[in-house]
């Protein structure tokens, strides 16, 4: 994990001022996911990077614990979360692994863009699913390169290889929702957005 952290955190400053590829999918994935809040939602997010969308959910939910494994996306995120005067979201640079928290203590837990980034998807899902509530839900945005990209493997596993980039999985849409219900999930949303790889899927603890 140790060079995964510092990658990203080579790449906070960039990451922070990168536009969102797809916004008008942004805002479609962000009302979806609001419609399981109530004011008093407790939301785990992990993978927050620098908040941006913690602290657009945030007044609509009780409070948030947001975590990544890069101090330097959580400096920003910090910075940006007081500026837009919201005091409910807590930041912790830890893995979903290492987290010490209760299980069962969250409505919803929210993985965004990170899935395909861990070594492996299924124990973070098994951690998700043991974190959540009865009843709660797991909301993932994940992009499933094996789709279509998969000719791309062999160079990031290179890249990786010479340290130049994170670990990267790649798995297909299908294999992804076999890990969500093999979990113990049941897939209540499912959507791609048009000419995207990206998976965006709310599973709820059954």
């Amino acid at each position: 994990m140790r060079n995964d952290t510092k990658f990203w955190d080579k790449m906070a400053s960039g990451y922070a001022k990168s536009a969102i590829g797809d916004e008008a999918s942004y805002q479609i994935k962000l009302a979806k996911t609001q419609e399981y809040f109530t004011a008093d939602t407790e939301v785990l997010e992990f993978g927050c990077g620098t908040g941006s969308t913690a602290i657009i959910h945030a007044p609509h939910v009780k409070h948030i614990l947001a975590t990544d494994i890069s101090e330097n996306m959580l400096a920003i995120a910090r910075t940006k979360t007081v500026e837009a005067g919201i005091e409910n979201i807590t930041y912790q640079q830890t893995t979903l692994e290492a987290l010490e928290v209760p299980n069962a203590g969250y409505n919803v837990i929210l993985g965004l863009s990170i899935l395909h980034l861990l070594r492996d998807r299924r124990v973070a899902i098994a951690r998700a699913h043991d974190l959540l509530k009865p009843g709660g839900v797991f909301v993932s945005s994940t992009i499933c390169m094996a789709n279509r990209m998969w000719w791309m493997a062999p160079f990031m596993t290179l890249g990786r290889w010479f340290g130049m980039l994170p670990v990267l999985r790649f798995f297909t849409r299908s294999q992804l929702v076999r890990s969500l219900t093999e979990a113990g999930f049941e897939i209540e949303h499912h959507w791609t957005p048009k000419k995207s790889q990206t998976a965006f899927i709310v599973a709820r603890k059954v």
